[in-house]
């Protein structure tokens, strides 16, 4: 008896035995290989190419003839002539099996497309979205047999795609009846799971063959920026990326002040609420004209957020937030529509997931950092740091993740310093001082340039020397304790004790000059002994949340410190160390992952599997409520010192000898270290 043609796909390795005239996406469907599709096999999507091999494969043990596909056809023909196919491609709803066949399924037409992410390790995402479009042909009505658009619709979806129920908004099937004559009862759907086995919603639809694509917004909604990355939701790829500041800090720089604005002001938390949804809408106008994308295309919204910026853009008085036990309104996941938060730009059924809360104080920011980072994964205890406002902060390996929130305030993004700024053309982001002559130099954004290099006052004409941003102010206080300017309790040196004019009086302290661009008409940029103080008290925070989840673990030290957030990227891990903001590790056992909780909620809007883990996750971990710790004050006093009063830094002492100096009470040189007098 003669078999049927085995079909073998790759680079799945799967493989099967077909019926000649078999279409090659039925065989690809019936063996659950990853071969896309919008249109439903008609021809007219593309979406389902293939490349079929021929010749002799040894390894898979057949013969592919040349006739082993049907051949070219009219469908193929008109498509290659209107838009054209690559050289070898076919159509895999149009050919059909003839013999024994290899067929490769390109990255292009794979449903689950892999997009590599380099901001922090080299990971594949898997492309998964929760919303995906659908092409289908829908009979027209009878009077003989009455049904609803909707229900014919619903019967096409059956048989065409065997999707046996949906349901739909309101808003869009108001729309649904002109949408289907218009397109000659040939339409596009765009289908919204918030679940792998839950029936989709129906939450968009267009005329015939929709082929502008599907978007995404990935949003980190911080206390001080508004982070958002549009998103293509077939191919994953980030098509924009923009920010905002939150407006609501003008209610407060930190979280507890604006619940404190809402305790004081009747109608405080609506107010903030509204201002946060109009920066949205805002936002989402920007990027999509930044993308040249219709806002009408984006159908799906992913929102991570600290739980008083959950419960703010929820429209839920945060007031439970300020006080113990710090109870959450809900800690789940949320699925919602555009409509219900009030957004306006998207379409009132576009979707909202936001990401579930670990805690009171540790919110789906940092439910987002683990997704993207898998603490819980790692083999060496990794103490993850999502450096901001708030700081999160993650300590995990395969064991057990424990996980924290830190009140570090905003100096480190640029807020609350003198001459602070946020990272933009013109701020000094790198700086270094000479131990010896204590001059600076330093690197400002938009250019490449030293200030000591020839050309540096020419390429930086047109912006100029404008403030210090948040890595810039980092390795300011870091270089001012390394060249002997700054003592280790902060103290900033006068111009006799320092050796150097550029320590100048204010007031009953003194400030370091870094640049002083009056003459150009600029500002004069100085480190303060207030700037000091703001920097010693976020990394202070900092530290002690780390030590929180270090006692819980009951260790001293951590194999490897990840530094994440909006500038994590630019934090340089020596002088991260020579602060104090972290624990003790080798230099190159410091990383950085970028915005890994923008990463996080990217990953949450590309795939659907990926929200179903991380709602597994969080009520996993092991949660450190530091507000109510009696040791995170005793760790936090401690880690005023530069770097620590008491923790070793054995692995920093290799890198860098820290001058021991003291300016509390004057004194005199004597080989470049200070001796204290009393007198």
């Amino acid at each position: 008896m003669t078999q049927d043609p085995l079909v073998i796909f790759t680079p799945s390795g799967k493989r099967g035995r077909f019926a000649v005239g078999t279409p090659v996406l039925t065989a690809a469907r019936q063996l659950g290989v990853d071969l896309d599709s919008v249109c439903g096999g008609r021809g007219i999507c593309s979406k389902c190419q293939i490349t079929p091999s021929y010749g002799d494969f040894p390894k898979h043990g057949v013969h592919v003839a040349e006739t082993a596909l049907s051949e070219w056809n009219a469908v193929e023909q008109r498509y290659d002539d209107k838009r054209g196919l690559p050289a070898g491609r076919r159509l895999g709803c149009q050919a059909t099996v003839q013999g024994d066949v290899v067929i490769d399924v390109p990255p292009e037409s794979q449903v689950h497309r892999q997009v590599v992410r380099k901001a922090a390790s080299v990971r594949a995402i898997a492309m998964d979205p929760a919303t995906r479009l659908y092409y289908v042909e829908v009979e027209e009505p009878d009077m003989h047999e009455p049904t609803g658009d909707l229900e014919r619709l619903k019967r096409a979806l059956a048989a065409q795609w065997d999707i046996p129920e949906i349901s739909t908004d309101f808003s869009t099937l108001s729309g649904l009846q002109p949408i289907l004559r218009k397109g000659g009862w040939k339409i596009t759907v765009a289908l919204h799971k918030t679940d792998i086995d839950a029936p989709p919603r129906l939450i968009a639809a267009w005329p015939g063959l929709h082929e502008a694509g599907i978007y995404g917004l990935a949003i980190d909604l911080g206390s001080t920026t508004i982070a958002a990355h549009l998103t293509d939701l077939d191919t994953g790829a980030v098509v924009a990326s923009s920010g905002i500041m939150n407006p609501q800090i003008r209610f407060g720089e930190d979280l507890m002040s604006r619940v404190s604005y809402a305790m004081m002001n009747p109608g405080g938390a609506a107010e903030m609420t509204r201002v946060v949804r109009e920066a949205l809408d805002r936002l989402t106008t920007e990027i999509a004209a930044e993308a040249k994308v219709d806002p009408a295309l984006i159908l799906e919204t992913v929102f991570v957020c600290n739980p008083v910026m959950h419960h703010l853009l929820l429209g839920i008085d945060p007031v439970e937030l300020g006080q113990a036990p710090f109870a959450l309104a809900t800690s789940d996941a949320l699925n919602l529509s555009a409509a219900d938060l009030g957004l306006r730009v998207q379409r009132a059924s576009a979707r909202v997931y936001i990401l579930p809360c670990i805690a009171g104080h540790v919110g789906a920011d940092a439910a987002a950092v683990a997704l993207s980072e898998q603490p819980g994964k790692a083999e060496e205890l990794t103490l993850i740091v999502d450096v901001g406002t708030n700081a999160e902060i993650l300590l995990g390996d395969t064991t057990r993740t424990l996980a924290c929130s830190s009140p570090t305030g905003p100096a480190f993004e640029g807020a609350q310093i003198s001459s602070g700024q946020r990272a933009a053309p013109g701020a000094i982001e790198a700086l270094r001082i000479d131990p010896e002559t204590k001059e600076p130099r330093f690197r400002v954004i938009g250019c490449d340039l030293w200030s000591d290099e020839p050309g540096f006052a020419e390429a930086t004409a047109t912006t100029g020397v404008t403030g210090i941003c948040g890595s810039g102010i980092i390795e300011a206080v870091a270089e001012m304790r390394a060249a002997g300017l700054l003592d280790p309790s902060g103290l900033i040196g006068s111009a006799a004790q320092a050796g150097t004019d550029r320590c100048v009086p204010e007031g009953r302290t003194h400030a370091y000059l870094i640049h002083d661009g009056g003459a150009e008409g600029g500002p004069r940029i100085t480190v303060t002994q207030g700037d000091i103080r703001a920097i010693q008290l976020a990394k202070s925070a900092l530290y002690a949340g780390a030590r929180l989840l270090m006692d819980e673990r009951g260790v001293d030290r951590v194999a490897r410190v990840v530094l994440a957030g909006a500038f994590g990227a630019h934090i340089s891990p020596k002088h991260a160390m020579i602060l104090g903001m972290i624990p003790d590790v080798p230099l190159d056992r410091v990383t950085s992952a970028g915005n890994a909780a923008g990463t996080g909620a990217r990953i949450a809007l590309c795939n659907l599997a990926a929200r179903r883990e991380i709602e597994r996750t969080v009520r996993e971990i092991t949660k450190v409520e530091t507000a109510i710790e009696p040791r995170f004050q005793e760790h936090f006093v401690a880690a005023n010192a530069i770097p620590h009063a008491t923790d070793p830094f054995p692995e920093l002492s290799k890198e860098v000898t820290l001058p021991q100096v003291s300016f509390n009470t004057g004194g005199g040189e004597d080989g470049g270290r200070r001796r204290r007098r009393r007198g």
